[in-house]
């Protein structure tokens, strides 16, 4: 079952993504030309969607640790398709801000899609297994945003429609073919916490362990750093860059394209060479270079070099955290803490585009992309301080498994 069910959450992820990946190069510009909103209201509009992420991951994640991953995954892909519908009727802010958040809802069954990796896979096989979510997030953002460049010639309510199919068809695959991993009838005889909107406690308990809240507190910083070229990247590329809608979803096709050899192809190689802690350290310099050259990329192939390298410099990281993460985690929590990692991440993905769009709009349109490779520069010294290649080496090897956040949580 373990092959089939590793394609069936693929398959789920990827279509579902190629939806989502549609509207990110057209959303800003029509945002901007047609709804005539600023740069810090699409800040917003994109916050928006993180925030919804930030209130329902851990809550998903534990109701999928208590009642199942599969019937989560279905609800939220049904709210993901209704997102994608309004869009394509908005006129105003308001509207669009309603579709935002309906796609936020749906977006926050990334930590499910992680949990349900980890339920299927051994603790040595981890990070291919989460290198396989990143392939899918990859793929969707090669097909998504090119399909969207092409269709937005059609009329942006046309691929908002063509969005929803996507999520549709997403929804239908896995109604057709993907199994539960969850024993219902075990967990609820576990303790496992009530699941509260804001859970301050089980996130105080999470972050107090030294080995999985450093790992988070990494991540949360990681995404920041990512978020702040959020939406802006697409009105660099408009407004600084004179590109047209096409050549920016050419753009992000890049970026997944790279995104999805390095986690698909290279990571495990990657993961057998080196020391989780120097890849740490060789994608945080990356993603300083990348993120700090964008706004000097000059034209479209300029930005192209860039962008691939910051593209590996996130396709070496992000794997290798939320596979440290999810292996110091306890076996039953996993959709819990995964959970909480993700509301954090969705944290840095509120903030980041919040930031973005006010530099861009009020400080000029190089310091949403150099405010975020400031961040990373401090990612770097944070990991080479303190993360320890060897303790973590250690604590693999002995099979240490994280419990103390049961007590807690």
């Amino acid at each position: 079952m373990k092959k089939t069910s590793l394609s069936v959450i693929f398959m789920t992820v990827f279509i579902d993504l190629m939806g989502f990946g549609i509207l990110i190069p057209i959303l800003p510009t029509f945002a901007s030309k047609d709804l005539g909103i600023s740069d810090f209201g699409i800040g917003i509009l994109f916050s928006s969607f993180s925030f919804v992420q930030f209130i329902f991951n851990p809550i998903l994640g534990r109701v999928s640790d208590k009642y199942g991953r599969r019937p989560v995954i279905l609800l939220s892909l049904m709210s993901t398709a209704s997102s994608y519908i309004i869009f394509s009727f908005s006129h105003s802010f308001l509207l669009l801000l309603l579709s935002r958040i309906l796609g936020g809802l749906g977006g926050s069954n990334i930590a499910v899609a992680q949990a349900y990796i980890a339920d299927i896979t051994a603790k040595e096989e981890r990070s291919k297994g989460m290198g396989m979510i990143g392939m899918a997030f990859g793929l969707g953002f090669v097909f998504g945003p090119m399909i969207g460049g092409i269709l937005s010639r059609y009329g942006y309510a046309f691929t908002g429609f063509a969005s929803a199919s996507f999520s549709a068809m997403a929804l239908l695959f896995a109604f057709l073919f993907l199994k539960e991993t969850v024993d219902v009838e075990n967990t609820r005889r576990l303790k496992i916490a009530n699941t509260k909107i804001l859970d301050v406690k089980g996130l105080y308990q999470t972050l107090k362990h030294p080995d999985v809240g450093i790992l988070i507190f990494l991540f949360f910083i990681l995404t920041f750093s990512g978020a702040t070229i959020y939406g802006t990247f697409a009105l660099l590329g408009y407004k600084v860059y004179q590109l047209s809608n096409q050549q920016i979803g050419y753009l992000f096709g890049i970026m997944g394209v790279v995104g999805a050899i390095i986690q698909g192809g290279f990571i495990k190689m990657l993961t057998e060479k080196f020391t989780e802690k120097t890849l740490i350290l060789i994608g945080t310099f990356l993603m300083i270079f990348g993120l700090g050259l964008l706004p000097y990329g000059e034209n479209f192939l300029g930005v192209a070099v860039v962008i691939s390298v910051l593209s590996i410099g996130t396709g070496i990281i992000q794997p290798v955290v939320l596979s440290m993460i999810s292996k110091y985690s306890s076996e039953h929590e996993q959709g819990a803490i995964l959970g909480i990692n993700q509301s954090l991440s969705a944290l840095g993905r509120v903030l980041g585009p919040l930031w973005g769009g006010f530099a861009f709009e009020f400080l000029g349109y190089p310091f949403p992309f150099l405010t975020g490779a400031a961040f990373m520069v401090l990612t770097f010294f944070f990991s080479l301080k303190f993360i320890s290649a060897e303790k973590y080496a250690r604590m693999a090897k002995e099979k240490v498994i994280y419990n103390n956040i049961e007590s807690g949580m």
